[in-house]
């Protein structure tokens, strides 16, 4: 049996015919899950304020700020006229932006320092309620995503 053609699976780089592999088939329904949810995110009916583009620099950027330059180049990639955002250099061009990537850079990189004032940053530079859990939900996929992808290299290492 194959795995699912997944964006975890695909970083982690599983191959076919592998123990590793084996062993994942049992568990399918994981990967098809985070799928799911990855399209459900970044790929979303009702994007908001994030349309898909922007959605794609800061999975990017997220994945940039945790280290994970590969995940970081697959969703560069859907970012068009975004990818500049993606560089955690870039700041934004406005002041709704500026906030926008300061909370998501403060959120993937320190957590747990996140306080009640950068949601009300994100509140006077305009953004409303509704993207502020976009821009949430968007930044804790892409870190569980990170974790997954991290699991599976090291299984990938442990395993022939």
């Amino acid at each position: 049996m194959s795995l699912p053609d997944t964006t975890a699976i695909a970083q982690a780089d599983i191959a076919t015919g592998s123990d590793l592999e084996r062993t994942l088939s049992g568990r399918l329904e994981i990967f098809e899950m985070t799928q799911a949810a990855e399209e459900a995110v970044l790929r979303p009916g009702e994007v908001g304020a994030w349309p898909h583009d922007l959605r794609a620099a800061c999975a990017a950027r997220i994945a940039a700020l945790n280290g994970d330059m590969a995940l970081r180049d697959r969703y560069l990639a859907g970012a068009g006229a975004a990818a500049d955002l993606a560089d955690p250099s870039s700041d934004g061009s406005d002041r709704e932006m500026q906030a926008v990537l300061a909370f998501m850079d403060k959120v993937a990189a320190d957590t747990r320092a996140v306080e009640k004032a950068d949601i009300d940053a994100l509140k006077e530079a305009g953004v409303a309620d509704a993207d502020i859990v976009r821009l949430a939900e968007l930044n804790a996929f892409v870190s569980y995503q990170i974790r997954v992808i991290a699991g599976l290299r090291l299984m990938k290492r442990s395993r022939p």
